[in-house]
């Protein structure tokens, strides 16, 4: 059925909170559905972990680092598969439109971890997932004599987060929409509504994708459950001029890569090497200058013949947002739950590889909760809302472009007509 409503008073089936991966993928699923849906943030779209992401899509193998396959390896083995389905059009939902940096990334290590990995990327348990590289077909970055570890490929992908973020917002055709601060405050009948100072929201279903926000929204509602935890992280990014261009992991002795890298380039052409891992996990508590000093001692240890002379340096503090888990480990698999006794559902997806999986739980809730398709909003009727902007990735904020020549002369000939 149509609304026919004021201006600053919405109905619709769904509601998603959060404008991230998580959010957007599960809202192309809503409208896959048929429901009508509003997709809402008070900030640009992908702002937080999903830009900070640094875009690889994994079948889990990282987490094999110990030399051991874990839970988490084995729940997302197959994601890898499902999102190049998804690239080509063939999926639930279309990627077509994303462009993919690189089709696999390494994994590479010192020469004094070489053997134990040699030995269990040779067994049964990794066969057809991992792929030896040998001498003649190493990338540049790690084709030096100094290089002395053992390299294997990774038939896994990187994506580049912007596009993955415009294609899944262009897929929703103009339903994602900023917002000023909002509270989600109870009906007489026990349901809730979203209220702003001059907007008020009434769906079927509102659906939780905030990452770390959400528990801001379950502490104002007060709710004591679900619980979340917090990785934080610290990020550095190298701007260089280096013609390398390389997404890997270096293996360390614990469960997560010692180092993460992928590369990635600013508008203006220049490539920045994006550091995470372990590096970003030791520096989550470090100053800005003391995280830079720690990835540059990391570089020159593990990359020596990679001059950083010229290079320029930034780091990027982020959280990574998760459902509590006991013992504080990292969860195997995404999360979701429905409020009891409300029209509310949250969700997190713990990793970007995983919002697929995040966004199907949602849909069976839904499914659970009978949610039928009742409402249907034209586009002129939300006219009055604010469209929501693609954020700008981390490596953009910390490394502006240049002034323009013609923005100096405009600014030079307004100073001298002044005078």
């Amino acid at each position: 059925m149509t609304q026919h409503t004021a201006p600053g008073i919405i109905k619709t089936d769904i509601c998603i909170l959060g404008g991230g991966i998580a959010g957007l993928w599960f809202a192309n699923q809503v409208k896959a559905k048929g429901l009508d849906l509003l997709l809402l943030d008070t900030r640009a779209l992908g702002s937080g972990q999903t830009m900070a992401s640094q875009g690889m899509i994994h079948g889990g193998m990282k987490y094999t680092l110990n030399a051991a396959l874990t839970g988490a390896s084995e729940a997302i083995a197959e994601m890898p598969a499902y999102w190049r389905r998804c690239l080509c059009g063939e999926g639930d939902v279309s990627l077509r439109d994303t462009r993919i940096l690189s089709d696999h990334f390494f994994l590479w290590s010192t020469d004094t971890l070489s053997s134990k990995l040699t030995t269990f990327f040779a067994s049964k348990l990794t066969r057809g997932r991992v792929t030896a590289v040998d001498e003649d077909h190493r990338p540049a970055f790690l084709r030096h004599a100094n290089f002395t570890g053992s390299l294997y490929k990774l038939d896994d992908l990187v994506l580049d987060v912007p596009s993955l973020v415009a294609n899944l917002a262009h897929n929703l055709d103009g339903r994602c929409f900023v917002i000023d601060d909002y509270q989600l405050q109870k009906n007489t009948d026990h349901t809730y509504c979203l209220r702003t100072s001059s907007l008020e929201i009434h769906a079927q279903e509102f659906v939780l994708t905030a990452g770390e926000f959400n528990q801001s929204i379950l502490q104002q509602l007060g709710m004591p459950w679900p619980e979340q935890q917090l990785r934080p992280l610290q990020q550095v990014m190298v701007k260089h001029h280096h013609p390398y261009h390389f997404f890997g992991h270096c293996v360390g002795t614990g469960t997560t890569p010692r180092l993460t890298i992928s590369s990635h380039r600013l508008p203006a052409g220049e490539s920045v090497l994006y550091l995470g891992g372990g590096l970003a996990e030791k520096a989550a508590e470090l100053s800005a200058e003391d995280a830079i000093a720690l990835a540059k001692s990391e570089l020159n240890e593990l990359i020596p013949w990679m001059n950083h002379e010229k290079s320029s340096w930034a780091s990027l503090p982020v959280n990574r947002a998760e459902p509590k888990q006991p013992g504080f480990v990292r969860p195997d698999n995404a999360f979701v739950a429905s409020l009891v006794d409300t029209n509310i559902s949250i969700g997190w997806p713990t990793k970007l590889t995983l919002a697929p999986n995040m966004a199907s739980q949602m849909m069976a809730l839904l499914d659970a909760k009978k949610v039928q398709p009742l409402f249907s909003n034209r586009k002129a009727d939300l006219e009055f809302l604010m469209p929501a902007n693609i954020a700008k990735t981390p490596w953009e904020i910390a490394f502006p472009p240049p002034e323009a020549i013609e923005e100096t002369l405009a600014k030079r000939f307004k100073e001298e007509d002044a005078n």
